[in-house]
């Protein structure tokens, strides 16, 4: 159609490119389409020629203009595309008529299209060097937005880009990281599937394959894309293709049919209506362009009649193949001649079917965004009414500068392009659920807007349901998720998404799932059995309430009412012979030095704190040389008291009772020095052991100076060895005059457990090294006592008759 102003449109309206053999030896003939005729490209083009009619009518846009149109059928074919630009931008042949108004020459002012990425690539490096706007309605592929390789170029349609990411938003939302890919062998499946892996890899995405298709492909290849789906493990499948190829391998999985598989699609088929027809796809999700209402027409689709219909081939190859008739009289004799009684009301095909218009309102938005910068371009604005000069002639870079500009809202949609060349990215989120009577129908279950924040861009405001209508979201992952408590390490040669879970190693924690790494917890803090929390851990060390406390108690208090008891009985008995021949004053002392030595044990239960620290060690030191300090004057009193039985000796004055009480107060005294020594300068003190387990803290007396104790525990030993040699030494003496063996065994159980001891006490881990010591201050006490002490209260109880002067001057008879 004619106009003013000439807009150009460029649509896939058939499949195929008829193929020519070339003999080279005459002119080849021009490329034609072949194939049938889509409908739906049918519907862009015939909704392309009501905007322009709708425009022409309109007294507020373009007042007095008329806008012609040239719209042509590239058939997908690039050498077509670029044929039919070349075309555009030449125009047609002058015409000139006998009237004032001639028609316009030249290159048209704007083109709509191309239908697909790849031929609105080749059309635009060609329109775009004249400067010739295009508005491309279903072109998506993000490379256009390349403004230094595509400067003219303009879409109503969001660039894949957006929908990539909307994409990878969507698995990442349902926990899907592993994924098939399938994508159409073309600038929009390839730079689709480019983005979209992209967009996949920064939020943690993994692909099990990537295969392309081409509707030119021979079906051995379509079937090894085929056979790739059936072995996969992968059960959520993103298919970023156009209809046509989708629709090849769907046919092919239809034979064979794979495991149950979630597609998830991209907008060129999953709002397609002719790929409803597989069931296996029930539960497909993806985006869709937003729905729209143009008010006329369906109308103006269904306004078809047969002369309308013969002033166009390609109506009339449509309206032929619909009503199975032809047209006018070049019917051949089996075929039937439409009578004109046919009606397109009748008809069910995509064509008259406006209850989702997609992009279809793309084409509407498309050719009024030219409208309007043709509008602003020529016409001015006052008040409420536009003046346009229709004689001012005005060229397609005037009109690609103000497209730029354009912003407007038809039909309650927002029309505005970016420095890119895109508008605002809106998508629905479509879902194929299975209806009542069993069919699949595409359903809006939420919504999309890249304009939103980040984080609120989604809007699911319906259920969905997944690959077998079933509610529940599957699962499609290479490894399950790693609990708390494990951390993730990556299976050889494989992807990030394929993983071994191991368990964190002792003292570490991860308390989240699919944790990089484990970390260890601070020092007073221990892992749970299921390593994903921090514990305090458990302090331990010999308390009044435990078993071993209570025991090691008993036994102490048990040995300091021995002592108190043979203590009663000496006291009772101190006039006997017995008592009297053995030093009756040291024996007291002795005995309650030990009665010191059994309490001593009760300062190294419970808590340690600054004094028990302090006190446990200066008074086992200092009560245990108390002790054998007793021991040792009784053993010297022995051999002192032998030896004044000898003609002419006088010893016994040199070692009575004031010289046996210095003896013990000096050998006592260096003891106390050594502890006030000891004390002075690094004195012991409470400490958490966090070596010695690493699962639970000791609490435990540090010595402070190690030499400190080991010096008074080596003094403690010296006094002992001594007593030992003069108690060995005095063994023999006839037992009428002394206890000398007695001392003798003591002082070999007293220096056997303390030898014992020291390796034990080193090599004893936590609470047991104090129980060691307070088992060898027992064990020693009770020897002392027992050895010297019980044969003496056996005779005093249990043997009276024994207890008489006679008896140990030896003048009874054995």
């Amino acid at each position: 159609m004619d106009g003013d102003y000439v807009i150009g449109g460029v649509f896939s309206i058939r499949y195929y490119e008829q193929t020519e053999m070339h003999n080279y030896t005459t002119i080849p003939e021009p490329h034609k389409c072949t194939g049938r005729i889509d409908t739906c490209e049918l519907r862009y083009s015939r909704a392309m020629v009501f905007a322009i009619e709708e425009i022409n009518n309109s007294t507020e846009l373009l007042p007095g203009i008329r806008l012609g149109y040239q719209i042509y059928d590239s058939c997908s074919s690039v050498p077509l595309t670029i044929q039919v630009a070349v075309q555009l931008l030449n125009g047609l042949d002058q015409e000139f008529y006998t009237r004032d108004n001639c028609s316009q020459s030249g290159m048209v002012t704007a083109i709509v299209g191309e239908s697909g990425s790849t031929s609105s690539i080749s059309m635009s490096r060609i329109v775009g060097s004249f400067n010739v706007p295009q508005v491309s309605h279903l072109a998506t592929c993000a490379c256009l937005s390349d403004k230094q390789q595509y400067p003219s170029f303009f879409r109503t349609i969001p660039s894949d880009q957006f929908q990539a990411d909307a994409l990878a938003k969507l698995l990442k939302n349902f926990g899907w990281t592993w994924i098939g890919a399938v994508r159409s062998d073309s600038d929009y499946g390839n730079n689709g599937m480019a983005s979209f892996l992209l967009a996949a890899q920064k939020v943690g995405i993994c692909v099990e394959y990537s295969e392309s298709l081409h509707r030119t492909y021979p079906r051995s290849r379509i079937q090894r894309v085929a056979d790739v789906i059936r072995r996969s493990t992968a059960v959520v499948i993103v298919a970023f293709a156009a209809a046509s190829e989708m629709r090849l391998l769907l046919e092919e999985l239809l034979l064979q049919p794979s495991p149950p598989r979630q597609w998830i699609g991209s907008e060129s088929w999953i709002t397609n209506p002719k790929l409803l027809k597989f069931s296996f796809c029930a539960g497909a999700v993806g985006f869709g362009i937003e729905q729209a209402v143009i008010p006329g027409l369906k109308e103006f689709l269904l306004d078809l009649s047969p002369t309308k219909v013969a002033a166009s081939p390609v109506l009339t190859e449509f309206w032929e193949k619909a009503f199975n008739c032809r047209l006018g009289k070049s019917a051949a004799i089996d075929e039937r001649v439409c009578d004109g009684t046919e009606n397109i009301r009748t008809l069910n095909n995509p064509y008259a079917d406006t209850s989702q218009l997609r992009i279809t309102n793309m084409v509407y938005k498309a050719v009024y965004a030219i409208a309007h910068a043709i509008h602003n371009t020529m016409c001015q604005d006052t008040n409420s009414t536009a003046n346009c000069d229709k004689f001012t002639r005005i060229e397609s870079k005037h009109v690609f500068t103000q497209l730029k500009k354009v912003n407007f809202s038809k039909n309650g949609y927002d029309v505005s392009f970016d420095a890119n060349g895109d508008p605002v990215a809106r998508y629905e989120l479509v879902n194929w659920q299975k209806s009542e009577s069993g069919s699949i129908e595409m359903v809006a279950v939420g919504r999309y807007d890249a304009s939103l924040p980040v984080g609120q861009e989604f809007l699911i405001n319906r259920n969905i349901t997944f690959l077998g209508g079933e509610k529940q979201v599957p699962v499609s992952v290479c490894s399950d998720s790693c609990p708390p408590g494990t951390r993730k390490v990556l299976q050889k040669g494989k992807p990030i998404c394929c993983y071994d879970c191991i368990p964190c190693p002792e003292g570490e924690i991860s308390n989240t799932t699919d944790s990089l790494d484990c970390f260890p917890c601070t020092e007073e803090f221990w892992p749970n059995e299921e390593r994903h929390t921090c514990f305090p851990k458990p302090v331990e060390f010999i308390s009044f309430d435990e078993v071993l406390g209570i025991i090691l108690a008993a036994f102490s208090v048990a040995g300091a009412c021995l002592a108190i008891i043979t203590a009663a009985i000496f006291y009772g008995h101190r006039t006997t012979p017995i008592v009297r021949a053995n030093n009756s004053e040291l024996s007291f002392l002795l005995l309650f030095s030990l009665t010191l030595c059994f309490l001593c044990p009760l300062t190294f239960i419970g808590a340690p704190s600054d004094w028990s620290c302090r006190l446990r060690h200066t008074a086992f030191g200092i009560t245990f040389v108390l002790c054998i300090s007793c021991v040792l004057g009784k053993t010297i009193v022995v051999l002192m008291a032998f030896r004044a039985t000898l003609p002419g000796s006088n010893v016994m004055k040199w070692f009575g009772p004031a010289q046996q009480r210095m003896t013990v107060v000096f050998f006592t005294f260096i003891q106390v020095l050594i502890c006030a020594v000891w004390l002075g300068l690094s004195p012991p003190f409470p400490m958490k052991n966090l070596t010695t387990f690493k699962e639970r803290i000791i609490l435990e007396c540090a010595l402070g100076s190690a030499i400190g104790f080991w010096v008074v525990l080596g003094y403690i030993g010296l006094l002992a060895v001594l007593c030992f040699v003069l108690a060995v030494l005095a063994r023999k003496l006839p037992d009428s005059f002394n206890e000398a063996k007695m001392i003798t065994f003591s002082m070999l159980i007293f220096c056997a457990v303390w030898i014992t001891f020291i390796p034990a006490y080193v090599s004893s881990p936590g609470k047991f090294t104090v129980a060691v010591e307070i088992f060898a201050i027992l064990a020693s006490s009770f020897g002392l006592i027992l050895c010297i002490f019980a044969p003496k209260c056996y005779i005093i109880l249990f043997k009276p008759e024994k207890n008489t002067k006679k008896h140990l001057m030896n003048k009874n008879e054995s």
